[in-house]
């Protein structure tokens, strides 16, 4: 199963997601060609990446050395003790980001500002954040942090002594168990449905923005133009008015 999901898992997650819906359901059939149903479970819960996340899946599955520059670097900031260390890292931080972001959408043709803004913001929480650097590779959202440090984990609360129920019959709990199967199949469906919808409006105002950044170079060259030629027009008038007030002296 191993190998199956993560052949899926390294195809979809680098391959560009306009195809990941089709071609994770043919994943997930030759799974269970092959006899393995779970692999084929597990190929079909995975869920499609935004186009910012996928080039950091991409970048991070083309260069095994990005994970360990990050996981480095967040070593170093995690140990560092004085002042003038942890100003070094920081910049050291943003060079790093700032270069893997170049990186990761070098082959992405005239990449909206929204798009370069989410993947930089990525690759900084993964240097703060262990989970989203674990999940480097299988993102499906660009992610966020706040700052860096450790959380401290509020203390458990004593749970209040309860008096020991009497076992639940088998077949009552067989009939929980599926009630619950089916809302959770139910909330993946609705899930799915919403993120496919949030993806699609996110590639439409891609779309828009590529669009009208396209308008406003063509307009800015047509108005580069119309300057000049209004340059050379008020040149001609110059030059002449002055052959004609020197006709009429």
């Amino acid at each position: 199963m191993g190998d199956l999901l993560a052949e899926a898992e390294a195809e979809l997650y680098t391959a560009d997601p306009d195809g990941f819906t089709a071609r994770r359901t043919e994943l997930a059939e030759r799974a269970r060609d092959a006899g393995e149903p779970a692999a084929a479970k597990k190929i079909t819960a995975l869920r499609k990446p935004t186009r910012s996340a996928w080039v950091v899946n991409r970048l991070v599955r083309s260069d095994p050395g990005v994970r360990s520059r990050l996981a480095s670097l967040a070593a170093d900031l995690r140990d560092a003790s004085d002042g003038g260390r942890l100003r070094e890292l920081t910049g050291a931080r943003a060079q790093l980001v700032d270069e893997l972001t170049r990186a990761a959408l070098a082959s992405v043709p005239a990449p909206p500002a929204a798009m370069r803004e989410e993947v930089t913001a990525t690759l900084d929480a993964a240097i703060a954040d262990p989970e989203v650097a674990a999940n480097l590779g299988t993102l499906v959202r660009a992610a966020q942090y706040a700052g860096f440090g450790a959380f401290a984990a509020a203390p458990p609360v004593a749970a209040p002594r309860k008096t020991k129920a009497p076992p639940e019959p088998a077949a009552e709990r067989e009939a929980r168990r599926r009630e619950k199967i089916k809302e959770a199949e139910r909330a993946l469906a609705e899930a799915d449905r919403d993120l496919e919808s949030a993806v699609s409006a996110e590639r439409d105002l891609e779309d828009s923005v590529r669009r009208l950044e396209a308008e406003l170079a063509d307009l800015r060259q047509r108005l580069a133009e119309a300057r000049r030629r209004s340059y050379r027009a008020e040149s001609r008038q110059q030059r002449a008015a002055g052959q004609l007030s020197r006709l009429t002296e």
